[in-house]
């Protein structure tokens, strides 16, 4: 039996991959390498394989999930940004739901431009995120 904040955890954490299947989805179809993100991405924040498989072959419609916490955010951007560069094309389409998801966010839309600026050449390492982060709230909040 899990607890109570375990439950809400694991919940987090299932939103959040609905959030990028939603960007994934966005221009159509869903590319090889996004669903295999997708996956990685479930396995980082220790979901099971049948998990994300679940939330891969829901019917269900996705409603966008706002985390409460600006880290929270900016971390799911950070995914979000992954997805969007997972196939190697970014679509006019998936551009438009990042603007919408940093709208939602609290965030000015421009931070999109600066986000895809960092991604083009190439995701940052984990490690400095948390700087990057940050510097990004201050700027953008």
């Amino acid at each position: 039996m899990i607890g109570f904040f375990e439950y809400q955890y694991l919940s987090y954490k299932k939103k959040h991959v609905r959030n990028l299947l939603a960007l994934a989805n966005v221009d159509g179809h869903l590319h090889e390498k996004e669903k295999d993100l997708l996956y990685k991405i479930g396995e980082k924040y220790g979901l099971k394989e049948r998990q994300v498989r679940s939330i891969l072959d829901s019917k269900k419609g996705v409603k966008l999930y706002i985390p409460d916490d600006d880290g929270e955010k900016m971390d799911q951007l950070y995914d979000v940004l992954l997805m969007v560069y997972a196939d190697g094309v970014v679509d006019d389409n998936e551009v438009e739901f990042c603007k919408d998801l940093v709208n939602k966010f609290g965030y000015k839309v421009e931070l999109v431009d600066r986000l895809l600026y960092l991604f083009e050449k190439g995701d940052p390492p984990p490690e400095e995120w948390d700087t990057v982060k940050h510097k990004l709230i201050e700027e953008f909040k």
